[in-house]
């Protein structure tokens, strides 16, 4: 028996490859590298259960092999049979998660397992020993774990040098072609409706802080310019918002003027406003699991309970395959049920979105009483895959629900699959507005710091018609709000739905224009029209603004003159202009000639002013971000 051992070992030795000192740093090297690419698999990767399972399978390896190295008496051969048999490599499990002290033990493991000084790439090269060889064949049928999904893979011991695919992108943003240049002579009028979204600027950084150009129909530029707030002047009297306009050169082109329009809203004080009565409305489908969707959503609605008043009411309706309602209405006050309510969500099944949406309306309508707010808030992906998926259909859906006065405002969570057409259509035709939370700052800024703004309203259906002067203007262009362009006829039609604005909400526009007789006029006369005018003003244009009341159908009218010069340039107007800058490079404008990232970085800079939340230095750190990778 002692000899039968001894011929044994003597052949084991045999086997055993000599030490390749370059052979094992080039292996290290591919694993790793391997390893880094599995490691960077994006965060909109969707759990399954089959990757649940496979990574509960590769802990339990793990523990296996544990046990195994402790028994140092065992026969190397069972060792590296059991790591044969067993080895896993999932992207996304705890084997491997630390990319330093946890990958270098693991690789000491394998190799005080095998026997080899070839580490963790001995016992993966192709180029060993026929007793190896021969152990690979046997496991020419395993399968490796990659996140969302399980894949038959070349025999286990294969390292390539290519990256694993990465899950498809299916993020659908909704924008248009960019504003032309006009002819005053020929269309002398233009005619949106106003914005106060954010959830573009929020994008934008979501994409630049990973290292990449956002989508180009992810920048919609009024969004970003909307972003910060700004010290406008604040109305007086009862009307609800007080335009201020401001005419400046603009920064790109020395031969055109900026008109720059700032809107303040109103802002009463906390003891006036009325009851709230809150609907959240919660996507718990599978694609919510990832650590930036459903506990970014369940943090971020904790951080919201603490500024609501006792006379406020919650309410949560999930949906997933089915809607249903997990809290009925309870007292704001109530704060340890309604967090116990949010802390038992949890994400799975497919995406009901229509059912979900009709259950919170109905449970809005219960709550609501003469004299209060009513607002659902829905909080999603924005992965609609089940039921009324169309985003006209929902449109159509929303706008019949929003004559009852319940507001509808939408929170975009994570990346990947944000369906960022229906969040728009949703917000747009719900009387509410459209958030994107990629971090608690960010929940901090929407949910708290600019909660009243958020939730109650104070003008409604808020549109904006300028028409120019074709005696002083020959050109115009609107910089943003290409989804939200309203017909001329549009503006005196009260049946035509538009934006809201919230109290305390600053909203800003600007257009380019161009002085008759300027250089940079672009757009040729008419040969069978007329340039013959006989407006003698020297205004640049008049401005009209409409709005109702809430709660009221009839709308009513502000008028103002634009004049040469008029206004005061100061650091909010040059910061907004540089941000509308900065959304124009993302789009790849044609309209900004040699101007770029360094005269935006430069302007944005020197009108950061006081920055007490630090927006605009952030805003300056991701302008610099694109530079780079623009660049690149």
């Amino acid at each position: 028996m002692t000899d039968e051992i001894e011929r044994l070992r003597a052949e084991m030795a045999r086997a055993t490859p000599t030490p390749d000192p370059a052979r094992r740093a080039e292996n290290l090297r591919l694993a790793a590298k391997n390893f880094d690419a599995l490691q960077g698999t994006p965060d909109m990767a969707r759990p399954t259960e089959a990757r649940l399972v496979w990574g509960r399978l590769a802990d339990g390896v793990t523990k296996m092999i544990d046990r195994i190295s402790r028994r140092g008496a065992m026969i190397a051969t069972t060792a590296l049979v059991a790591v044969g048999a067993f080895v896993v490599l999932p992207t996304s499990t705890l084997m491997l998660q630390d990319r330093g002290s946890e990958y270098e033990s693991f690789s000491t493991e394998l190799e005080s397992l095998s026997g080899s000084s070839h580490g963790l790439g001995g016992v993966m090269s192709m180029e060993s020993s026929a007793p190896q060889a021969a152990t690979r064949s046997r496991m020419s049928d395993a399968l490796v774990v990659e996140d969302s999904m399980l894949r038959p893979r070349a025999p286990l011991g294969v390292v390539t040098d290519i990256a694993p695919p990465i899950e498809a992108d299916t993020e659908a943003f909704a924008n248009a072609d960019t504003n032309p240049l006009k002819s005053v002579l020929e269309e002398p009028v233009s005619t949106f409706s106003i914005d106060v979204d954010t959830a573009s600027y929020s994008v934008v950084r979501s994409s630049l802080t990973r290292g990449q150009m956002p989508p180009r129909d992810a920048v919609r530029i009024e969004e970003m310019v909307n972003y910060f707030p700004y010290d406008y002047a604040a109305p007086e009297g009862d009307v609800p918002f007080q335009p201020t306009v401001t005419v400046l050169p603009t920064p790109w082109n020395a031969d055109t003027e900026l008109v720059h329009i700032g809107i303040q809203g109103a802002l009463p004080t906390t003891e006036d406003r009325p009851p709230l009565n809150l609907v959240f409305l919660i996507d718990t489908s599978g694609s919510m699991q990832a650590a930036n969707k459903l506990p970014l959503l369940k943090q971020s609605f904790r951080m919201m309970l603490g500024e609501l008043g006792p006379d406020d009411q919650v309410s949560i309706v999930t949906y997933a395959g089915s809607a249903g309602r997990v809290l009925d209405p309870t007292p704001a006050s109530e704060r340890a049920t309604i967090e116990a309510a949010l802390d038992r969500l949890e994400a799975g099944g497919g995406t009901a979105g229509q059912a979900g949406l009709q259950q919170a309306y109905a449970t809005a309508d219960e709550m609501a009483e003469d004299g209060e707010v009513t607002r659902v808030i829905l909080a999603t992906d924005g992965d609609f895959n089940v039921g009324l998926s169309d985003p006209d259909a929902l449109k159509d859906f929303i706008a019949d629900q929003r004559d009852s006065g319940t507001y509808l405002s939408v929170l975009g969570f994570g990346r990947g699959n944000l369906d960022d057409a229906t969040m728009q259509a949703l917000a747009q035709n719900g009387n509410g507005q459209a958030a994107y939370i990629d971090t608690l700052s960010e929940a901090r800024k929407v949910l708290v710091d600019q909660l009243t703004g958020a939730l109650f309203p104070i003008a409604n259906d808020v549109k904006i018609q300028i028409e120019f002067n074709p005696a002083t203007i020959a050109e115009y262009r609107l910089i943003g709000y290409e989804t939200r362009a309203l017909r001329r006829e549009d503006f005196n039609n009260d049946r035509v739905d538009a934006g809201e604005i919230g109290a305390g909400h600053q909203v800003t526009a600007l257009y380019e224009i161009t002085p008759v007789g300027s250089p940079a006029v672009r757009i040729d006369d008419l040969r069978y029209g007329t340039s013959q005018v006989t407006v003698t003003s020297d205004e640049i244009g008049f401005l009209r603004m409409r709005y109702k009341t809430p709660g009221e159908s009839q709308s009513q009218l502000i008028e103002t003159p634009v004049m040469p010069g008029q206004g005061n340039v100061s650091d909010d107007i040059r910061f907004s202009t540089a941000i509308a800058g900065f959304g124009q490079l993302l789009r790849d404008d044609s309209y900004l000639g040699d101007w770029g990232y360094p005269q935006a970085i430069a302007l944005a800079n020197g009108a950061r002013g006081e920055d007490a939340f630090g927006y605009r230095t952030e805003a300056v750190t991701l302008m610099r971000l694109a530079e780079t990778l623009d660049r690149n």
